[in-house]
């Protein structure tokens, strides 16, 4: 199985992208912490909680997402294991050989599919409250620690849905399912 991975700071469209990849017959697997946001808002607690504890609570749900048994021989997952090592490794510095340990234990294709921040698009809402230079700042962070875990960052242009389905599929060499 391939897994692949789309990512992007908030509101860059990789919610869109995804949902289109999954109208042509791809399996998508969606993002964790916006599932854990939204059950947290429904608790009536705040949005997130301690920045370790959120990262962490990401982290055990992406591994079971990555996990579960393939449907189709092509996975597009909205960030995954990579980036929540990330959230952890922020609020808890990770010695070299346990992130070296984790992202080989769990390993994407090496090719990742970035959003660049796109203000035209950008907006907030309950669970997406950052503002539109927070989202230039973690794309520019998860870019950079991409390439520091040695994955190959392919930018997806802004336009249409259909032109960054293309554009993300001819880089796959992969047609519509």
């Amino acid at each position: 199985m391939r897994r692949i991975v789309v990512t992007g700071g908030p509101g860059a469209g990789k919610t869109t992208l995804l949902a289109a990849l999954r109208a042509r017959g791809h399996k998508t697997v969606d993002e964790s912490a916006r599932a854990i946001i939204q059950e947290r808002l429904a608790s009536g607690l705040s949005p997130r909680p301690p920045p370790l504890e959120f990262a962490r609570q990401i982290l055990e749900r992406d591994i079971i997402k990555y996990q579960q048994p393939p449907e189709l021989e092509l996975v597009f997952f909205d960030r995954g294991v990579v980036e929540a090592l990330w959230m952890v490794n922020q609020a808890a510095r990770l010695e070299a050989h346990q992130l070296r340990g984790r992202l080989s234990q769990y390993p994407y294709d090496r090719r990742v599919f970035v959003l660049p921040p796109w203000e035209t698009i950008y907006t907030t809402d309950s669970e997406r409250d950052q503002t539109f230079a927070e989202a230039v700042q973690v794309h520019d962070t998860l870019v950079r620690w991409y390439r520091e875990c040695e994955y190959e960052i392919i930018e997806v242009p802004t336009g249409t849905v259909a032109e960054r389905c293309a554009h993300v599929l001819g880089a796959l060499a992969v047609r519509d399912a």
